[in-house]
């Protein structure tokens, strides 16, 4: 029986990445006993730690791991804040459009940073947040990330009127994202014209 047991977790590890619903149930029962942030725009922050399932082959956090932990701290962003609730009851779906993270100094075995993750401002279609890894042991920001979450099925606008029952003034785009955003909407229009181009060489 043990033996039978102990061969389907191992079947399940193999073909399921267990350690990331894990995580992600972790996030969420944390977040379910925290208070409510009703600052849409506040930052927050999570705590982590570069452990062993973390380490590339040169004993760093693998680059991988950086959008990994971003998925777990917007999770936990938008369980504080309402968002995740909301589109919920909604029935609207957050989804990742876009994202670019710049790496300025890596994070070793056993260090331990936080994910700072703040809503920059939204549109008619998406969410726009930035994330940083900040080292605690010296305050260094060794990643920073910028992303967009889709809003599909309804409007950035929509889930803010419902979460807080009012309209709220969207902030003045940093420059650093209105630079970016200009970049995803030419690789777009490039990959459409592309598109169009292949289809009519068929």
């Amino acid at each position: 029986m043990l033996l039978l047991v102990l061969s389907a977790l191992l079947l399940l590890f193999c073909n399921l990445d267990v350690w990331y619903f894990l995580r992600g149930a972790q996030v969420f029962v944390e977040a379910w006993f925290l208070p409510r942030i009703e600052d849409i725009l506040a930052e927050q922050s999570i705590d982590c730690m570069v452990l062993p399932n973390d380490l590339d082959y040169l004993g760093h956090m693998n680059n991988s791991r950086y959008l990994r932990e971003c998925d777990f701290a917007r999770f936990h962003h938008y369980m504080r804040n309402g968002l995740f609730m909301a589109s919920r009851k909604l029935g609207v779906r957050l989804v990742v459009g876009a994202s670019t993270i710049r790496y300025r100094r890596s994070l070793a075995f056993r260090e331990a940073f936080q994910i700072r993750t703040k809503v920059l401002g939204w549109d008619e279609k998406a969410f726009y947040l930035e994330q940083r890894f900040v080292s605690k042991r010296d305050s260094f920001v060794s990643a920073v990330m910028l992303c967009r979450q889709n809003v599909v099925g309804s409007s950035p606008e929509s889930i803010i009127e419902f979460i807080y029952k009012k309209q709220i003034e969207c902030p003045q785009f940093p420059e650093e994202l209105k630079h970016w955003i200009s970049f995803i909407s030419a690789s777009s229009q490039a990959l459409r014209a592309e598109s169009g181009l292949e289809d009519k060489n068929k």
